[in-house]
């Protein structure tokens, strides 16, 4: 069972997050899909979900994930990644900034039926917005 759940987040990072195909999220995820993301509060449902998918992807439309650490038991898999991309489109209330962005974090997902039913989140949305130069990176101190 955690090799072919493994397979499901690596299908998901591939044809979702690295060739923006949207369509494979009705694939991957169940109908009932609950998403864990502080830094998205208000993306719970697997239609919210994809909304958000496709404002990130058309604000990154060079997005590329990559699997740094996968770790299957059972029904849950753990990974940890690295995204990038470069800010090319508004990106929420974010106008775009042409700035590339390196952003690492992790995903705990819960598998149910071959398909994702839960993924917490967890990412740096400070170092994000120092990237794209929307709050400024802290000075440094003298030597």
């Amino acid at each position: 069972m955690s090799a072919e759940n493994k397979a499901i987040i690596d299908r998901l990072n591939k044809e979702l997050w690295t060739e923006g195909n949207l369509a494979v999220v009705d694939e991957l995820f169940t109908t009932n899909f609950v998403n864990h993301d502080p830094g998205a509060p208000e993306v719970r449902t697997i239609e919210e979900f994809k909304q958000w998918a496709n404002t990130t992807l058309t604000a990154f439309p060079d997005f590329q994930a990559t699997t740094d650490d996968l770790v299957a038991e059972g029904n849950k898999v753990a990974e940890r990644w690295t995204v990038r991309g470069t800010h090319k489109e508004a990106f929420g209330d974010i106008a775009a900034t042409g700035k590339q962005m390196t952003l690492p974090g992790m995903c705990h997902y819960r598998i149910a039926g071959g398909k994702i039913a839960e993924c917490w989140w967890c990412y740096d949305n400070l170092s994000l917005l120092q990237q794209l130069g929307v709050i400024p990176p802290p000075e440094q101190g003298e030597s």
